[in-house]
């Protein structure tokens, strides 16, 4: 694919603030980690995503349905892009956020997702950031400043991971798991014990299942979720392997520029009841000695606190944007004053969006 031109305006969505920059070319968004792996027809899906809640009440997701960004009558044929096959872990974060009434749309790489947003031919997109385990998702602060998206939520979804065998494979006689790197690494110590069963990286984890399911070699097993055993027609021979109980990936929900954020993802009038509301910002500085010093400042002089702090590679080579979260509203006074301060320090300025916290356990 040809490179894009990253936006120019740096605008803080609902306000009229603004830096103006010159164009640039986008980071060379990386590809998802992809080793060679098994080739085989891929399996079938056995019914579509509400035939799965249906058959089993474990795959059901209640929160969806009680919190605070619950489905309106509007989300009904909502298309939302995600990383992925059907029956990943991202297809439970779209409908956790948005209900069981949108559509998610399977992308197979981070910088599909982006794109299709970019481009309006999806409504919304959902993009992995961070993993309490594995830590920051890297390819997508990447689409991020890349495509010109704006960040209007964020979702938190538990990850449980399964091994998901064909019907008659056992535990014992597995000789591979396939799966997502970033999966294989959150069970570290159930491969570990294992020395004989060999670990292969593929894109997705729900891909993976699928992959399995085509095979239908009983020697040959997946690292994914519930749901992707149920929609590949897999039997779990062993569940929550996870190193971790409590593993969890948030994800950040992005809009195209021309699309109005959903109600209730960017509540206004100030904070919602227990909840709060965050800002996603990206930041370039000189490469200078305390130039992050010097915009970080104006933020921890107003009181608001910066929850997230991640470097990635700008355009120049050696050289480095910031990728910033903030426990502020964007159009409050505090956070108002502190960006017309750090337009004056940073060489670049450009506010993603406000959203609200989502509940945490």
């Amino acid at each position: 694919m040809s490179a894009r031109e990253a936006p120019a305006d740096y605008s803080v969505p609902g306000s009229e603030l603004a830096m103006a920059g010159g164009s640039s070319s986008p980071l060379s968004d990386p590809a998802a980690a992809h080793t060679p792996h098994l080739q085989g027809k891929p399996g079938s899906a056995s019914s579509p995503a509400e035939g799965l809640r249906a058959k089993d009440p474990r795959h059901a997701l209640p929160e969806a349905a009680s919190s605070p960004l619950a489905a309106t009558p509007a989300d009904a044929g909502l298309r939302v892009a995600f990383q992925g096959e059907l029956g990943a872990y991202s297809e439970e974060a779209v409908l956790r956020f948005f209900g069981e009434a949108a559509t998610p749309v399977p992308h197979r790489q981070f910088r599909d997702v982006g794109r299709a947003v970019a481009e309006e031919a999806v409504d919304y997109g959902l993009l992995p950031i961070e993993n309490t385990v594995a830590g920051s998702v890297v390819q997508s602060y990447d689409v991020l400043a890349a495509e010109d998206v704006r960040v209007i939520g964020e979702v938190i979804v538990p990850i449980h991971h399964c091994v998901l065998g064909v019907p008659g494979a056992t535990l014992a006689g597995l000789a591979r798991i396939l799966s997502h790197p970033v999966a294989l690494a959150q069970c570290g110590r159930f491969l570990e014990a294992r020395p004989r069963v060999e670990a292969v990286a593929v894109y997705d984890t729900a891909g993976a299942a699928k992959e399995v399911a085509g095979l239908g070699n009983p020697t040959i097993a997946a690292l994914a979720g519930r749901t992707a055993a149920l929609r590949y027609g897999l039997v779990i021979l062993a569940e929550n392997v996870e190193d971790r109980p409590d593993n969890q990936t948030r994800f950040l929900v992005i809009a195209g520029p021309g699309r109005t954020a959903r109600a209730g993802a960017v509540p206004s009038g100030g904070k919602p009841p227990d909840r709060g509301m965050k800002t996603a910002l990206i930041v370039e500085t000189e490469n200078v000695p305390g130039a992050l010093v010097r915009v970080l400042l104006p933020f921890a002089e107003r009181n608001v606190n910066l929850s997230k702090l991640e470097s990635r590679p700008a355009d120049v080579p050696w050289t480095y944007r910031f990728f910033m979260e903030l426990e502020a509203d964007a159009g409050s006074p505090e956070a108002r004053q502190a960006f017309e301060e750090v337009k004056t320090r940073a060489t670049r300025l450009r506010v993603l969006g406000s959203y609200a916290r989502w509940p945490r356990d």
